[in-house]
């Protein structure tokens, strides 16, 4: 039975990386899942459409090479990585295509369930309300009563126009039944890390080493002071669409910047010490799950975790208006599959 929670409360818990995930926490009074889950006669994969791009198999040196990652994130040390190849959507699962899904399947997200999500007070233009809370630590965050996917602003907000944006507001339990849907799963970090480098070995961003507004922008990330002002240099005040700037070495689209995306890890800033060489799966158990990326509210004056090489992490039931999520398949999905599920 899930515990009672006061709607009104401000007591949501900001994660060190307040600008990516703040609501580290912030469901932790209820118990079990939310979501509705997906019947395995749902499972459609043929109804995922996103591009897919080869990643092949090969060997990375996994980790901050450049010395500008964030210790207490566990970025080091500096590891040796073997992965077989996979496939990987070359963008973010868009909100046209996370419709389809709960169209298809009826699925309704744990934001949905909750009653509210968290939303950056500047993309919040509703009545107060709706506001049930502020995260602890990052006061920017706002607990907006009916956010969700379909309505990232709040009540009175929707996705019309937005179609080729990310879908935002999704937990990693929403990713994880969308995955089930579509006969998908989540990438491992390690898969993550490779794919986003694109082939450059050791550097920061999926381009290189150049500026991330060198010759024009190329990513989705904060300009000006945060977090009272974006004077959108780059564009987009949130999210992009999933297809701007440029694709990286192997074809993907803005794999830092716009919005966080989902691994299927559980989060630890000391695995890497005890990682395995060949295909690493993550810690056995945890409390957090992998988050990779950065999004639009990153800046490196604060947090530039818009690298390769940056993590951080989130409940599995937290969802926020910039984490969001792109999926693999392999040859050995189907094992992959019966962990998900003994571990979640």
């Amino acid at each position: 039975m899930k515990k009672r929670v006061d709607r009104h409360s401000p007591a949501f818990n900001a994660h060190e990386c307040s600008c990516g995930n703040p609501g580290i926490g912030h469901r932790v009074l209820l118990e079990g899942r939310a979501g509705t889950k997906v019947a395995s006669s749902f499972c459609e994969p043929s109804a995922h459409a996103v591009e897919q791009a080869q990643i092949p198999a090969g060997n990375f040196l996994m980790g901050d090479a450049s010395g500008e990652g964030n210790h207490a994130d566990g970025e080091r040390p500096l590891h040796q990585v073997k992965l077989e190849a996979f496939h990987i959507d070359v963008t973010s699962v868009t909100n046209a295509d996370f419709a389809k899904f709960v169209t298809s399947s009826g699925y309704r997200t744990e934001a949905e369930t909750f009653g509210y999500s968290l939303v950056f007070h500047l993309e919040y233009h509703g009545p107060a309300r709706d506001v049930v809370g502020r995260a602890n630590g990052a006061p920017w965050w706002l607990g907006i009563r009916q956010a969700d996917w379909a309505h990232p602003g709040g009540r009175n907000t929707s996705i019309a126009g937005l179609e080729d944006h990310p879908v935002v507001h999704v937990s990693w339990n929403d990713a994880q039944a969308y995955c089930s849907w579509s006969g998908r799963r989540l990438p491992t970090e390690a898969e993550w890390e490779f794919a986003a480098r694109g082939g450059l070995e050791g550097r920061r961003y999926p381009w290189g080493d150049e500026a991330v507004d060198a010759g024009g922008w190329r990513a989705n990330i904060w300009q000006g002071r945060f977090p009272e002002r974006n004077t959108l240099d780059d564009g987009y005040q949130n999210t992009a669409p999933v297809r701007s700037f440029h694709p990286n070495g192997y074809g993907l689209w803005q794999m830092v910047g716009n919005v966080w995306e989902w691994c299927n890890d559980w989060f630890d800033p000391t695995y890497y010490s005890v990682s395995q060489t060949s295909s690493p799966e993550g810690p056995s158990v945890g409390t957090l799950r992998v988050l990779r990326g950065g999004s639009y509210l990153c800046h490196a004056s604060y947090c530039n975790r818009y690298r390769n090489s940056a993590r951080s992490g989130s409940t599995p039931d937290s969802s926020t208006g910039n984490c969001g999520f792109r999926t693999v398949s392999s040859t050995n999905d189907r094992f992959w599959a019966q962990r998900t599920r003994s571990s979640a």
